[in-house]
């Protein structure tokens, strides 16, 4: 089982990412503020997802004195940060990190982006950088997907969605988990807005519409007819 650091001081983000790493199948370690986070990772995580701004030492600091020390030095790190400019990422790569996301959290993109690592480094997964599900394949990294060859245009949220469905073919997702995964839980958004973007989903995926199964009082299941 691979373990990832998650090392932010808003509590809530924290439980966010953790939950749904877990989800996953992965071992979560935490931590609040920069100290903390070098302690932890004495433990040799296989991946720290990294705030930048944060008490004690913030994360361009944290990032320095992992890549410094021999024995954490080639652990991966992926910036989570509501620091957004193009200055900040520059520096966050240049530092060493493997990734860099702008919050408000996309849960989809996060997990899409730590397999995308992951893969990376085990060249026995490399092959596995796209999803398909019948005659639909999806590649995170390029936000691309493809229907019977073709590509067809996703905007962000209808792309999510189907990811995260995609990435449990065959299982049953809540409208809940949903709205969580791909909008987060802070957003004020309501279970219709799931149907809608399913909708839209549907439409694009034409006499494959189908794939989209709705399973009455839950949710929804992504499954090849």
């Amino acid at each position: 089982m691979q373990t990832i650091l998650v090392v932010d001081d808003d509590r809530d983000i924290v439980d966010l990412v953790k939950y749904n790493l877990q989800k996953e199948g992965f071992n979560v370690l935490t931590a609040r503020n920069g100290t903390a986070a070098l302690e932890q990772a004495n433990q040799m995580p296989d991946l720290v997802i990294l705030d930048v701004m944060m008490p004690e030492l913030n994360g361009w600091e944290v990032v320095k004195r992992l890549k410094a020390n021999v024995r954490t030095a080639s652990i991966p790190v992926v910036f989570l940060t509501a620091k957004g400019s193009e200055v900040d990422e520059v520096l966050g790569l240049e530092l060493g990190a493997d990734d860099y996301l702008v919050k408000p959290i996309s849960i989809p993109k996060l997990l899409a982006r730590v397999r995308s690592i992951f893969r990376k480094r085990d060249p026995a997964q490399a092959d596995r950088d796209h999803i398909v599900v019948g005659a639909v394949e999806i590649l995170p990294d390029e936000h691309l997907i493809r229907i019977d060859g073709k590509e067809i245009f996703f905007p962000k949220k209808e792309f999510e969605v189907l990811l995260y469905l995609a990435e449990r073919e065959g299982r049953a997702v809540s409208r809940e988990t949903l709205l969580n995964a791909v909008w987060g839980s802070d957003t004020h958004v309501v279970d219709r807005t799931v149907d809608v973007h399913v909708a839209k989903i549907r439409d694009k995926l034409g006499k494959h519409s189908g794939y989209v199964e709705t399973i009455k009082g839950v949710g929804y299941r992504l499954r090849p007819q």
